[in-house]
């Protein structure tokens, strides 16, 4: 079974999804998306299989938020995947895809759902 993780090490929920993964024998393939975002196409997948639409996955409390206008309800999808893939913070974190599915590791738990 393929499973990747969009992590960020500085991230304690982050870590703490890593570490249920490995304490299950699962070694992902760990991808820091603040190093390597992913391309809109991406994203737009990932948003596919979590079932979520770009507002429901950007981190709204940080400054690239408001800075870069994504506060706006008007904008419409591509605009606000684009605002994710420029300003990678704002993406929320861990997703763990595997199975053709994803999840938010927010409790790390969750991501046992897709295992």
């Amino acid at each position: 079974m393929a499973v990747k993780i969009y992590h960020n090490p500085r991230c304690t929920k982050s870590r703490q999804t890593l570490q249920l993964l490995k304490d299950r024998g699962i070694e992902p393939e760990v991808i820091e998306y603040l190093k390597t975002p992913p391309s809109a196409e991406e994203l737009a997948d990932i948003l596919e299989k979590l079932g979520m639409e770009p507002h429901d996955l950007i981190r709204k409390q940080e400054a690239e938020y408001k800075a870069n206008g994504l506060d706006n309800s008007a904008l419409d999808r591509k605009t606000l995947i684009s605002g994710m893939v420029n300003h990678p913070i704002l993406i929320e974190r861990p997703i763990v895809v595997a199975n053709g599915k994803a999840a938010i590791g927010r409790p790390p738990e969750n991501v046992l759902s897709i295992l």
